[in-house]
Formats: structure tokens, C-alpha cells, sequence
């Protein structure tokens, strides 16, 4: 297992003035409705890279109505912004779960709503999606409850139950299902090539990873033809590099491919549990 910090850490300082100016958002909408509140991701598990997101997660007691969705949906894009766009912003990636959605555990759990920058555009056109069933909660909620700082409510590992391994690893394959040919990724290469690294990861050794650490124990398991992409999209991420891998589109189905594959051949990937 990767020494990472877990529940119980600091919000990082550099984000405290915008994980407060989110609070008041999300306070504001849900007042009297959210349980929790949860700081997970690379700001607790790794450390902000200069791309990352600020990964929230909030829990409420009912569903929420569709003007309430709207507003928030749209009141968080005034304290988010796309990554690197902005010297006092990150982008915000905010998922809000109904309890009873979740607790007890049942696979496909449901999503309330998440929000994200990648959404920008269509909900400055006023579409706002549905509550929907979400296989990688499975994933999310495992990464909750190991390493988080519960910023309103209870600690994760005491509100949620452990996923079962075996709908965790049915996340990780509906995840990796996902992804079979260029248009499956197009625009988001270096996003797919690091989460595959993490997944992979994740299968061997149970841990799961920042996606920097996870692309160093990845590279060295890669043919030395494919070890270029995963280079490229883990010096992307750290800032150290331009993301060029739109344009080495043959190089990026090779090593999603290779990975796939080689994810599929882990054992443990189908044990029950």
C-alpha cells in the first residue's frame, strides 16, 4: 500500500479561501438538507498538482428538486473555474449523494448530482442532467472513506460502509468498459491514460494511488514503446510538459489497449467478495 495521508489531514491553506466560498454555496442551497461534507482527492491524498480539482463530496437527506439542482448547478460556477484558467481559482468537481441512496450499499448506487467544469458550457445553456445511476461511486466512496477531512458532519469511514470488493472491482471494469476506440477519449487523453494507471494500480495492489505515484509504479511494468505515453501524460499533469497526446492518437489507443488488457489479466480483478 502507497503512504498516502488519510482522514484526519488539513485542508491545504492555498485552497481555504475557495473551499469556504463553496461551503457558503453549497449552504446556502442545501441548507438544512446536507449531512456532510468532504474534502477527498489529490488536496488530502498526494497534494494539489497545477491542474488538479478540488474534489468535494456532500450528502443530503432527500432528493433534491429541480429549481434547487438549477440554482446550484449554476451558483457553483462563480467559485470554479477550468484548470489553470484562473490565479485564485481550481476547477471544483462537487458530487452530492441522498443518504438513503447509499446507506445500505446497493450496486448501481445513484448520483444526485455532480458538478464540474466540464460542464460549463451546458449549463450556461441551462442544461442541468438528472440524478443518474453512477457505477464509480463504488470507486469514490472507497477513496472517501480511506482519505478525506470531513469538513461538516461525520468522518466518511464512520457515515459510509465499506464498498464489497467485489462491486469496487465491478466499478473498475464498468469504468474501464468505457473506453474502446479514439472517440471514447478524444479531448481526454491525458486524463484516461493516468486514470487507467491508477486503475491498474488498484487491481495489483489493492492501494489506491495519486495519479503521479501510480504512473511511476506503471511505467516501469510498460514496454519501452509505450513507456513515452504515460511519461506524456504524467509530466502534463505535473505541469512539467504541454499535453501533446491529441496528437499521437496511435500511441494512445496502443498503450490504452495494452493497459486493458494487461488490467484484465489480474486474478484478483474477479475474485468475489
Amino acid at each position: 500500500m502507497t503512504d498516502i495521508p488519510g482522514p484526519g489531514t488539513r485542508p491545504p491553506a492555498d485552497i481555504a479561501a475557495q473551499l469556504a466560498r463553496a461551503r457558503t454555496v453549497l449552504e446556502r442551497h442545501l441548507s438544512g438538507a446536507m449531512q456532510s461534507l468532504h474534502l477527498f482527492g489529490s488536496a488530502v491524498a498526494g497534494g494539489l498538482k497545477p491542474h488538479s480539482d478540488i474534489d468535494l463530496l456532500a450528502t443530503v437527506d432527500a432528493p433534491l428538486a429541480e429549481p434547487l439542482r438549477r440554482a446550484l448547478m449554476t451558483d457553483l460556477l462563480s467559485v470554479s473555474a477550468w484548470p489553470g484558467s484562473s490565479a485564485t481559482l481550481r476547477a471544483l468537481e462537487v458530487t452530492v449523494l441522498v443518504q438513503g441512496d447509499v446507506l445500505p450499499w446497493r450496486y448501481l448506487p445513484r448520483r444526485e448530482l455532480q458538478f464540474g467544469e466540464w460542464l460549463r458550457e451546458d449549463l450556461l445553456r441551462g442544461v442541468v442532467e438528472p440524478a443518474v445511476p453512477d457505477h464509480d461511486l463504488a470507486i469514490l466512496l472507497t477513496e472517501v472513506r480511506q482519505h478525506s477531512v470531513c469538513l461538516m458532519g461525520v468522518p466518511a469511514d464512520q457515515l459510509f460502509a465499506p464498498v464489497p470488493r467485489a462491486d469496487f472491482h465491478r466499478a473498475l471494469l464498468d469504468t474501464i468498459a468505457q473506453w474502446n476506440g479514439a472517440q471514447d477519449w478524444r479531448g481526454d487523453e491525458r486524463n484516461v491514460v493516468l486514470a487507467l494507471a491508477r486503475i491498474w494500480f488498484t487491481v495489483v495492489t489493492g492501494g489506491i494511488a495519486p495519479k503521479d505515484v501510480a504512473a511511476a509504479w506503471a511505467l516501469w511494468r510498460l514496454p519501452s514503446d509505450l513507456q513515452p505515453v504515460l511519461v506524456g501524460a504524467r509530466d502534463a499533469y505535473l505541469g512539467l510538459a504541454p499535453d501533446d497526446l491529441a496528437d499521437r492518437a496511435a500511441e494512445v489507443a496502443a498503450w490504452v489497449g495494452y493497459v486493458k488488457a494487461e488490467i484484465s489479466r489480474v486474478p484478483t480483478l474477479f475474485q468475489r467478495g
